[in-house]
């Protein structure tokens, strides 16, 4: 059984470890977050939980039964009702659902908790993957992403507009 939490203090050495085991297969589709990310990673995590309780973003992990983390699933720049979505998935998981699951979990949540009533995310045109997760979580493309949006390669913005207990609603 897996469980969607908060990011806490106590993530931190499962965080790390997730981040590194995955390293290699992130690179695959989005842009490396490069040695210096791990060498500050305690001082990044302090970082994010800063941002976390000055609510300008919110923070999750997946976290599996054994403690580890099986995925990151982040609500950034909350403002006016809505917030970017960004998450990344474990090799381990991928293409078995758990993304667009909890995708569709953190969208009730976003709801619920937050206040939220629209998520955006940007995907690249080149991570099939991520697009088809957004899609069927309830995500509909809405325009073009540049390269700035996506660290260096270009793809599309998908939107989500949400409805408090039910989660995502398609458009």
């Amino acid at each position: 059984m897996t469980e969607l939490e908060r990011l806490h203090v106590g993530h931190a050495p499962a965080v790390l470890a997730f981040e590194l085991a995955n390293r290699t297969y992130f690179a695959a589709s989005v842009p490396d977050r490069g040695d210096a990310y791990f060498d500050a990673f305690s001082d990044r995590h302090e970082a994010l939980l800063a941002e976390q309780e000055a609510g300008i973003c919110v923070f999750y992990v997946l976290v599996a039964e054994d403690g580890s983390v099986l995925g990151r699933f982040n609500l950034y720049d909350l403002e006016d009702g809505s917030a970017r979505l960004g998450y990344r998935v474990a090799e381990q998981v991928a293409g078995r659902g758990v993304a667009t699951a909890t995708v569709r979990e953190l969208c009730g949540i976003a709801a619920a908790r937050h206040g939220l009533r629209t998520l955006r995310a940007a995907a690249s045109h080149d991570n099939a993957a991520s697009r088809k997760v957004l899609v069927n979580a309830g995500f509909v493309p809405v325009g073009p992403a540049t390269p700035d949006d996506l660290g260096g390669k270009s793809g599309a913005w998908y939107r989500c507009e949400l409805t408090p207990g039910s989660g995502a609603t398609v458009q």
